[in-house]
């Protein structure tokens, strides 16, 4: 087989997007701190001239994207996360309300793809460095892949690589990585990470959202042994416990000896941890979200937050006020998989109040992302509500236990029978 012609190089201000994407087309970036900023700067500068198309965002670690870039470009994402917010507030995102393990076959309508990849290994592979994700789906769908090949992005071990035969433009840069550090922890953060590092057992394999509460967890986790991680994100929290060697791996059912993750979200620390670490490994959805493979992990502890919580176990991790500002993401299918686990333990965490709202409702102000069928462990900063097994007017009583002590009253008063 002759060898593949080496992609067509050109500079950032070179890049005419008008002779790579169509009308109507599809087009797909990496999420977060895995976003080719340079390459997406350069659409949004020349949108007006693209005739019209679709493009797909997940969580933004910086703010590339305003409302004003959706005068031509139509916005579809997950997510209502970060900067997705001012989006949704003005009307220029469109929600895909799917779990997250669907995002491979709903990006693989990609016509255009725009990674970011670390600079060439001696073999010519191109690591895509801080995700998988749902970008190999793409990937492998789209019928052009431009990458911005940052020699400031790590090389990740087991991530997608490329070579010269899957990248039909490169563009060469040098920049900071974007970051993405992890809010200021709270008391009542504090306390739920207390409550939840109580009854996460040693050996135990990990997978945990994103945002404060599951970094708070993560933080009151350092005197277990051995734990894993198996996630959808890895961050610099997680590293925190690797290097302090509370995560080992090596009591892991599959991948010992290697935390499994698809998308790095953190700073600098992370980065540097990562690169060309084998006991690192960077996967794709279809692999970090198999539900075969996590139920089989043993003391499968999957920790995720929510929005509100009502007294029969149904979870919104979606909308706030009226305003999308979650997603449905990964939490039940993490969730089904920490019960069928043996030992495992399938946790929802988050505060008792939002300012002067209580988070544990009577009823959900917004959509069941996840049904009470599938309630598990459910944790404020006040106790511990363990759902499993139990009909609804006990769970009734465990989950009025852990709501604020001002608005059990009213909680109690306003109580569904069903």
């Amino acid at each position: 087989m002759p060898d593949a012609m080496p992609p067509r190089a050109v500079s950032a201000p070179d890049l005419d997007f008008r002779a790579v994407i169509r009308p109507g087309d599809f087009v797909v970036w990496g999420q977060s701190c895995a976003e080719p900023v340079t390459l997406t700067e350069r659409l949004l500068e020349q949108r007006a001239d693209l005739g019209g198309i679709t493009c797909f965002i997940g969580i933004p670690a910086v703010e590339t994207v305003k409302p004003e870039h959706a005068d031509h470009i139509r916005f579809v994402s997950y997510c209502g996360t970060g900067s997705n917010r001012a989006l949704a507030a003005a009307g220029a995102l469109e929600v895909y309300p799917g779990s997250y393990s669907t995002l491979p076959e709903f990006v693989s309508r990609a016509g255009v793809v725009l990674v970011q990849c670390a600079p060439p290994d001696a073999r010519g592979r191109y690591s895509l460095g801080l995700a998988d994700d749902y970008l190999t789906a793409a990937i492998d769908s789209a019928r052009i892949v431009v990458a911005e090949v940052n020699d400031q992005v790590p090389a990740t071990p087991g991530a997608r690589h490329l070579t010269d035969r899957d990248i039909d433009i490169v563009i060469r840069t040098s920049r900071p990585v974007a970051e993405s550090p992890a809010a200021p922890s709270t008391p009542e953060m504090t306390a739920i990470g207390a409550h939840v590092a109580s009854i996460v057992p040693d050996g135990a394999t990990l997978q945990f959202g994103i945002g404060s509460v599951p970094e708070a967890v993560l933080g009151a986790l350092g005197a277990r042994n051995d734990l894993g991680i198996h996630s959808g994100i890895l961050t610099d929290a997680a590293v925190e416990l690797i290097d302090k060697g509370v995560v080992t791996n090596a009591r892991k059912t599959t991948d010992r000896g290697v935390a499994v993750a698809a998308v790095l979200i953190g700073t600098r620390r992370l980065f540097e941890h990562v690169h060309c670490n084998p006991a690192v490994s960077l996967r794709p959805i279809t692999y970090t979200h198999d539900p075969e493979r996590l139920a089989a992990q043993h003391r499968f502890v999957a920790i995720n937050s929510a929005i509100e919580v009502d007294l029969s176990g149904q979870v919104n991790a979606e909308v706030a006020g009226g305003r999308y500002v979650g997603a449905v993401g990964g939490g039940g299918e993490f969730l089904r998989a920490a019960a069928r686990s043996d030992g495992g333990l399938p946790i929802i965490a988050l505060p008792a109040m939002a300012g002067s709202r209580s988070r544990i409702v009577d009823r959900l102000s917004g959509p069941v992302s996840i049904a009470r069928s599938d309630a598990g462990i459910v944790v404020t900063e006040f106790g511990i509500a363990d759902l499993r097994g139990l009909p609804l007017s006990e769970r009734r009583e465990r989950m009025l236990a852990i709501a604020h002590p001002d608005q059990r009253a009213v909680l109690r008063a306003a109580a569904s029978t069903w």
